[in-house]
């Protein structure tokens, strides 16, 4: 069998899913003489960079043609090492690895028509407890400003309604004027930011009733001071975890919040490859690890990533934020890893158009997924979506 073309798929969801955040997710299809194909999606579906992703698969598409798809460590080791740039990193880069290798996979898994999870080591896992993602967008497929303590309240009513018994949120991205990113966190915050970010937890918290486990996203907007200073107010409320309380490359400053602060830290949707994670394990930064499998390096370095973390006792919480496609690469992984914590279930995945995109609604019930046992990753994309996407192809 040999790769004879590779399809680079923008796709066009109608409406951006959240707030503020353009939604461009873009798929590699890679297809061989035998007419099995692949599927893997680059890790980068919302903020900038939608053209910079497309153009550099394109040139890392080269490479591969004419390659047996079979012989997927042979593939990622030419990418890594002889494109020049990968061995220096990069999310681009390595989201664009992703896409081809959880491609290969895919591929692979339907020409043995078998999961994905099989030929990663079989499951480990067959019912994946998942966690509301985004409180403070509404849980719901239209998204808004959540501003008062009630609406966050109501947002957590809404996933417990669904069987969540987990919910995730940032309780300092919107200000009091419900605009998005426009408070200043880093330096020190002013009480009145720390009390507003308190009485929306509190709110939560009241709604939930003690066994709602919460899950506070900081997504980076705070200095190691500022979370510092935040979290420990937050205590209180016995979070889960903390995610992204600092820059994801400054492990030295996420390791000093760590022991300021009694809630157990989380990061790495924005860190790829074994090596941007080495140091939040060997210094022991975080207890919660995060890597994306679109955007760390595929299935093959994810799986390493969480075996990695496994000999420091770190969890593993895959991040999840694209289409459909994306979900279902996260569910194959985490089925098999004995690390494995919970699955994030963003709310774009709640957003019809998103939804659309894709040939399976997978949802989770009750708060937990089930994952798939369908060849390969167990989801393909609608004839629609592959007809309105901006689309190139390399031969």
């Amino acid at each position: 069998m040999k790769i004879t073309s590779v399809e680079i798929l923008r796709l066009k969801a109608d409406e951006p899913t959240v707030i503020d955040i353009d939604w461009n997710p873009t798929i590699i299809k890679i297809n061989t003489d035998e007419g099995i194909y692949g599927l893997g999606e680059i890790g980068l579906a919302y903020g900038a960079g939608e053209l910079g992703q497309a153009g550099l698969a394109r040139d890392f598409a080269k490479v591969i043609i004419g390659m047996d798809p079979f012989r997927i460590e042979a593939i990622w080791e030419t990418l890594y090492r002889r494109t020049f740039w990968a061995m220096g990193g990069g999310v681009q880069i390595f989201s664009v690895m992703s896409a081809i290798d959880i491609a290969l996979w895919d591929l692979k898994g339907k020409a043995l028509g078998v999961p994905v999870y099989e030929l990663l080591g079989g499951k480990t896992n067959s019912h994946l407890r998942t966690y509301a993602s985004q409180l403070q967008f509404n849980w719901d497929p239209i998204a808004k400003p959540m501003v008062t303590p009630q609406d966050y309240a109501e947002s957590t009513r809404k996933a417990m309604d669904q069987g969540y018994d987990c919910v995730k949120v940032n309780p300092i991205g919107f200000d009091l004027q419900g605009r998005w990113m426009k408070w200043n966190n880093y330096g020190i915050l002013t009480r009145e930011q720390v009390r507003t970010a308190v009485n929306r937890l509190a709110a939560i918290r009241e709604e939930g009733g003690d066994d709602l486990d919460i899950i506070v996203e900081l997504h980076c907007h705070t200095d190691a001071n500022t979370a510092i200073q935040l979290c420990q107010e937050l205590e209180q409320f016995r979070c889960l975890y903390v995610e992204e309380a600092t820059g994801p490359l400054n492990w030295k400053a996420m390791k000093r919040i760590g022991e300021k602060v009694n809630i157990p830290i989380a990061t790495g949707e924005r860190i790829w490859s074994r090596w941007g994670f080495r140091p939040f394990f060997e210094n022991q930064v975080v207890q919660i690890a995060q890597p994306d499998v679109g955007i760390c390096g595929g299935f093959s370095e994810a799986k390493r990533i969480c075996d990695m973390a496994s000999v420091y006792d770190i969890g593993i919480q895959l991040h999840m934020c694209g289409s459909p496609i994306a979900t279902a690469a996260a569910l194959q992984l985490e089925a098999v890893i004995p690390n494995f914590v919970i699955h994030e279930h963003n709310a774009v995945s709640l957003v019809q158009a998103n939804i659309d995109l894709c040939l399976y609604d997978c949802q989770p019930k009750n708060g937990v997924f089930e994952v798939p046992d369908r060849p390969g990753i167990g989801q393909d994309l609608t004839e629609k979506a592959i007809q309105t996407a901006v689309r190139h192809i390399v031969e």
